[in-house]
């Protein structure tokens, strides 16, 4: 009797051992694709936020852009310039753009022509 016992045994022991084997491989498996999920979640996340930080930058260089187009400044231009430094530098603006737009902004009466030219430049470079 012993011996069937041991031979109906081990075959019961080798279908528990093989049900954990599998439960472990199917969590692993479920574990691995929620991973891959979560990991292309957050890189179409980064990629939307990109994306929209590239444009607003872009729509803040074309905002700064606009009154340059006949090259010169006026004291109205001056004033838009002025309020729309902080903005460009808070999107991340270039200072290639917005070193020229300081300059602009702290000039008073008298706007540097050099600094003019470069955000002219600078303006149709983008």
């Amino acid at each position: 009797m012993r011996r069937y016992s041991a031979l109906i045994l081990l075959p019961l022991a080798l279908v528990f051992t093989g049900c954990s084997q599998v439960e472990e491989a199917a969590t692993d498996a479920a574990n691995d694709a929620a991973s891959d999920v979560a990991s292309a979640a957050e890189g179409a996340v980064d990629d939307a936020a990109s994306d929209l930080a590239t444009a607003a930058v872009g729509e803040v260089v074309q905002r700064i852009c606009e009154p340059l187009q006949d090259g010169t400044v006026s004291a109205q231009d001056q004033q838009f310039l002025s309020g729309l430094l902080s903005t460009a530098e808070s999107a991340g603006v270039s200072n290639e753009i917005t070193g020229p737009m300081e300059e602009i902004a702290q000039a008073g009466d008298q706007v540097p022509t050099e600094s003019v030219q470069a955000l002219k430049e600078n303006c149709e470079a983008k």
